[in-house]
């Protein structure tokens, strides 16, 4: 080969590396936001089962449905008392129970890695709320998400994972009706 041609073939060799070495990044970063994606879906989705399973709850117990109305959320520990009107009783035993239950599958509870619960969303929440007509509940779960959105318009657990950008929730209304047509 004569001087000029000499080397050609490592420059050609050294642009392609940088050209595979982008690429390569760019199918890693595409790839961390796959999983990113994939994660809040799964959340979304233990999140319904969630909301759906408190639903049911009511649902079984409709006689004194109001007596599930939170004040604030439930989840880590915090059970607030959300029926004192009512005296013991098998069908309040079975709200009580009901709503342990219910932050336990929460806090994740049913799959633990040594002392740490880790069956469950991050930061997962719940709230049973009064609707605004007689005998309609919405039944929310809150979680932190991981990349910033908008925040939902659903007050359940405001403020509990710093921006309130990271806050998702899903929620759906029941209706309880009544049976005895009074």
């Amino acid at each position: 080969m004569n001087g000029p041609s000499r080397g050609f073939s490592l420059v050609e060799i050294l642009v392609t590396l940088l050209i595979i070495g982008i690429g390569m990044l760019g199918i890693a970063g595409l790839q961390m936001r796959a999983q990113q994606a994939e994660l809040e879906a799964y959340q979304r989705s233990q999140a319904l089962i969630l909301v759906e399973d408190m639903v049911n709850r009511i649902s079984a117990n409709r006689s004194i449905a109001e007596c599930y109305i939170t004040t604030g959320f439930v989840g880590s520990g915090v059970n607030p008392d959300p029926c004192l009107s009512f005296a013991a009783s098998a069908r309040r035993d079975r709200v009580d129970a009901d709503l342990e239950e219910w932050v336990a599958a929460l806090d994740g509870t049913a799959e633990q890695v040594g002392a740490d619960a880790v069956g469950s969303i991050t930061g997962a929440r719940g709230c049973v709320t009064a609707g605004a007509q007689p005998d309609v509940y919405v039944v929310s779960v809150a979680w932190q998400g991981i990349n910033p959105t908008v925040a939902p318009a659903n007050q359940c657990a405001v403020d509990e994972y710093g921006p309130d950008d990271l806050r998702r929730v899903v929620s759906t209304t029941i209706r309880i009706a009544d049976l005895a047509g009074n």
